[in-house]
């Protein structure tokens, strides 16, 4: 196969616009998965905390038949 050296510039330019992209979106995948655990480490520390005031709130349950 005979490539010339406009050919494999192009190739080569191309394939480095999708790492750049792959990339970017893998940055944004991380930088949204650490919000979403962050936000449910602030709703467990708020769940605590209404335990801690609460403790025997949603502890038990009365069912009668």
């Amino acid at each position: 196969m005979d490539m010339g050296l406009a050919t494999m510039a192009v190739n080569f330019n191309t394939a480095k616009v999708y790492n750049d992209v792959s990339t970017a979106i893998l940055a944004k995948a991380m930088d949204m998965t650490q919000s979403y655990g962050e936000g449910i480490v602030q709703m467990l520390d708020s769940a605590a905390m209404e335990r801690s005031v609460n403790p025997s709130v949603g502890s038990n349950i009365d069912i009668s038949v």
